[in-house]
């Protein structure tokens, strides 16, 4: 069902984390649903929104994650496997990586309004929001979001007014939905966090080793 601002606000302060909802597949390429492999020209259509992209454009392989804000494992991936990640591939010029809205709930779609406002001319802002409410979720993915996300905000140039006007915006909340809706109909994601390296599926908060082995063998390279 379509997330939609009037729903946001009557429900945010019931939202419970999304593990309680919907929980991530086995870690394994087979047990995935959908295709195995989408055709990278259909991965990389353009978006309702522009994709926020981290790395060398002419990278040789392209990572797209799916996650929700609320899901525990995503949080478990960007604080486990994520950084070095971005160590040995993303600033090494061999990853381009990109992030992909799924929320799961009223909430997570509520974050990623705010990791988008605040980067709306810069990416790495995007990104360093998405960094903090991952690490900070036990905070704020509570039954009373409001008080510990304004917070969160405030210390990335959020001001209140600022704040309620990014939560009020609902083309914003519309070119959400309409980035979960292209992934559940054309590529069947139905948990967070999925995967597609070089349009490849992978469910599940994946090791740095299930991700290096993938990736290397994408590049040629023998691990060492």
């Amino acid at each position: 069902m379509p997330i939609n601002r009037r729903e946001f606000c009557q429900r945010t302060a019931a939202v419970m984390l999304a593990s309680t909802v919907l929980t991530a597949l086995p870690l394994s390429f087979a047990a995935a649903a959908g295709p195995d492999q989408v055709p990278m020209s259909d991965l990389m259509k353009p978006e309702a929104l522009p994709d926020m992209v981290m790395g060398d454009a002419k990278a040789p392989v392209t990572v797209v994650e799916y996650a929700s804000m609320t899901c525990p494992h995503c949080a478990h991936f960007q604080e486990t496997t994520f950084p070095e990640l971005k160590k040995r591939y993303i600033d090494a010029g061999k990853v381009r990586y990109i992030f992909r809205e799924f929320p799961l709930d009223n909430l997570a779609a509520a974050a990623f309004m705010l990791a988008r406002c605040a980067g709306e001319l810069d990416s790495s802002k995007y990104y360093a929001m998405i960094d903090t409410m991952f690490a900070q979720q036990r905070t704020w993915a509570v039954e009373k979001p409001i008080p510990p996300l304004m917070t969160i905000a405030k210390q990335a140039g959020f001001t209140e007014k600022t704040f309620d006007a990014c939560l009020a915006n609902q083309k914003l909340l519309s070119g959400i939905e309409d980035v979960r809706q292209r992934a559940i109909k054309e590529f069947q994601v139905d948990s967070t966090p999925t995967f597609f390296i070089n349009g490849k599926r992978a469910v599940g908060a994946l090791t740095i080793d299930e991700m290096s082995k993938t990736i290397d063998a994408m590049l040629g390279e023998k691990k060492g």
